[in-house]
This record gives structure tokens, sequence and C-alpha cells, in this order.
């Protein structure tokens, strides 16, 4: 048990010392006592992120629901630091938010991009700690084969709500009224006019 606690200890220690070390321009987790270095990512990646995030942004601020980032925000859980590719807080969640957060709360939606590198964790380590953590609905996207799986809370662990493909249209649990089409995560033009329709 004193053994259990000294590591516990240590463990913290040294996830603050990463948080101190954390710069703007660098992509790092904490995960189990490591710090994980991201590196640059494929295309494919970054034309979902550009395409999804001003759609889940922009949505949210014109109906004042909370806030919306990409890829940068720290998320602090008990024993691991994510920044997921993107995250929704609610107004409740993030009424404590100010220019020089930089730890933010376990969020009510994550979207994680699948990578070759970083699918394990979003399928493994990060998919148990966002359940347990309490993030009640998470996607995982998979550019490749544009395809989104949809996941919602139950008892402290996901289950698979719907796994949508291209021709398919997705509703978020968490977001009222945020419906969009799959293909608007995949394709820019049908994004921009999925954004027009939102915010008219």
């Amino acid at each position: 048990m004193i053994k259990d606690d000294l590591i516990e200890e240590m463990l913290e220690q040294n996830r603050l010392q990463f948080r101190e070390w954390l710069k703007d321009d660098v992509k790092a987790e904490f995960i189990n006592g490591e710090v994980v270095m991201h590196s640059p990512v494929k295309r494919g990646h970054l034309e979902v992120t550009e395409n999804l995030f001003p759609l889940l942004r922009m949505y949210v601020v014109y109906k004042k629901l909370g806030k919306v980032s990409v890829e940068k925000a720290l998320v602090g859980m008990p024993r691991n630091d994510y920044e997921p590719d993107i995250c929704y807080w609610t107004n409740q969640q993030a009424a404590d938010f100010h220019k020089e957060t930089m730890v933010h709360p376990a969020p009510t939606l994550v979207i994680e991009i699948l990578s070759k590198g970083t699918k394990n964790k979003d399928r493994g380590v990060k998919f148990k700690d966002y359940a347990t953590n309490g993030i009640l609905e998470y996607w995982m996207v998979d550019y490749k084969k544009e395809t989104v799986e949809q996941y919602k809370l139950s008892n402290k662990a996901y289950e698979l709500h719907q796994k949508l493909s291209i021709s398919d249209t997705i509703k978020c649990l968490t977001i009222k009224g945020f419906t969009i089409p799959v293909k608007a995560i995949f394709d820019e033009d049908v994004s921009l006019k999925t954004l027009r329709k939102l915010i008219q």
C-alpha cells in the first residue's frame, strides 16, 4: 500500500513536470506515466479536422451552447493528460474557463480521428479513460474508410450507438440539433453547404 502510494506520488510529480514543460508548439500527452509525442498527421486527418471542427464550433457558438476546441486543449484526467482532436464542453463545464486556462476538465463530447500511430490508444486507454471519467459521447472518425463510430456512455462504459458511412446522417447525442451528413466530415464542399444550413 505504501509502495503504491509512493508510485502514485511519483507519477503525479512527473505529470506536473510534464505540464510545466509543455509548450504551445508541442503536441504531447501524458499517458500512464509516459510522455507521448505526436508526429505530424497525414493529409486525410487534417482534412477531417478542417471540415468537422468549423461545423461543430460555429453551431455551438451560434446556439450559445458552450465551448469547442481543437487539438491543443489539454484535458486533465485523474492519471492522464490528453489532447483530443476535438472537444465540446457545455456552458456549465466551461463556466470557469479564462484566458490562462491550460488544463481543462473532462468534456461532454470527444472526437478522435484515427491514424496508424494513435488508433490503438484511441481504442484502448483513451476509450476506457474517457468512459471512466464521464465523457458522455465519443466519436472515432476513420478517414481512410470514411466512417464514424459513435459511442454513448452507459454505466461508465461505452456502447456502440451506431457506425455510419458516407451516405448516412449523424445526429449528435449531446449537442441538441447538431445533425450533419457524414459526407460533410470528408468533403469540403458538403461541409460548407452544411455550415450554411446549420447557422440559418
